[in-house]
């Protein structure tokens, strides 16, 4: 395992034991390293500009014209976002371009089922808001739930221990409620454009290492998680347009990119998604020791854990996949297409090509 790795999955650890035994000091850097930093993180906060207004509403019933006839007497899926603003889909102007809505409406498409979305995400949100969260989506009894959380826990300095164990919690309560949970991970905070170096360079490692540490969270919880942190990494430095005007939060185009990145795993949860007998090109997987899965995934967009089976002396595995993901095409070329033996990767893209043009339609309540 690569030294940057073997070192992510040592912390994360550390961090994961100490938010599961309570505790909350545990924190990412060392105080002199942060006392450094403090002045390059007041300018960064000052360079990244502000986004006035809301996050559209998109609470409603997606999936009419995907319905199967038959399945007309059963009641829709209902599907919970919680998190922060980027779970809330703030950057966007219409309901349709929230991750919440693309999602509802992908699985929809897959399950040929309505589906019922609840977003109670809310900007600004940190891990200590999750509790309120979950009590406001369990009102509505969600088959799955999708938790989109961090980045602000890394901003505001929240202790990475707390958060984590928050992480945790709000997992556990869910899953007592026999809701499936799929946890989209701390993006990469390194790609903001304002963050300049060493800053960068930090909150890359800082981003990273909290994102491990809520896969160990998440999955010994009995979740799922999927990782964000170079969605917006890589594709998202080099292409402005995946941001929004204030260049921190994703546009309409890269939220469409996370969502495709995290539907596969929301339909496997709900055992929707099929699984081939033989591995598809494009896919990778492995079982790995629970760390090392999480450090492995905290650098690799779109990767999917799972728990796998206890090993030897109690150890916990976990289940890493990385699924085909369709990119979003460079500005003036064509869509690529799916290889013929590919997974069935295309409803999630006629999902967010029918909500772009009205077809997914939502009953607003």
């Amino acid at each position: 395992m690569p030294g940057a790795q073997q070192s992510r999955a040592r912390v994360a650890r550390r961090i994961a034991t100490a938010a599961a035994y309570g505790g909350g000091g545990l924190g990412l850097l060392g105080v002199g390293l942060a006392g450094v930093l403090i002045t390059e993180s007041r300018l960064a906060v000052r360079a990244v500009g502000v986004l006035d207004g809301h996050p559209p509403k998109a609470d409603g019933v997606y999936g009419d014209d995907f319905a199967d006839p038959a399945l007309d007497g059963e009641e829709p899926l209902v599907l919970a976002f919680l998190g922060d603003s980027t779970a809330a889909g703030l950057g966007v102007r219409r309901a349709r371009e929230t991750p919440g809505a693309l999602l509802a409406a992908g699985l929809a498409s897959v399950a040929e089922r309505r589906v019922r979305l609840v977003n109670v995400a809310v900007s600004g949100a940190r891990s200590h808001d999750l509790a309120r969260q979950v009590r406001l989506a369990a009102a509505a009894d969600p088959d799955v739930a999708v938790i989109m959380i961090g980045a602000n826990d890394v901003t505001r300095h929240t202790p990475a221990a707390q958060a984590v164990r928050l992480v945790g919690e709000a997992v556990r309560d869910l899953r007592t409620l026999g809701c499936e949970v799929v946890v989209g991970t701390c993006p990469d905070l390194g790609t903001i454009k304002p963050v300049h170096p060493p800053l960068r360079w930090v909150a890359r490692r800082v981003s990273r290492q909290l994102a491990a540490a809520q896969t160990i969270a998440v999955v010994e919880a009995g979740g799922r998680t999927v990782s964000l942190g170079s969605l917006l990494g890589p594709e998202f430095a080099a292409r402005p347009e995946m941001f929004a005007s204030d260049r921190f939060h994703p546009s309409a185009q890269g939220y469409a990119t996370a969502a495709m990145a995290v539907l596969p795993t929301v339909c496997a949860a709900l055992d929707l998604w099929p699984e081939a007998a033989v591995a598809e090109p494009g896919r990778r997987e492995a079982v790995l020791p629970m760390a090392v899965a999480a450090a492995t995934a905290a650098g690799s967009s779109g990767t999917e854990v799972a728990s796998a089976a206890d090993g030897a002396g109690g150890r916990r595995w976990a289940l890493v996949k990385h699924r085909l993901r369709l990119g979003l095409p460079t500005p003036g070329e064509p869509a690529p297409e799916a290889p013929a033996d590919a997974p069935p990767t295309g409803p999630a893209a006629s999902a967010s090509s029918h909500a772009e043009a009205g077809d997914a339609r939502a009953t607003w309540e």
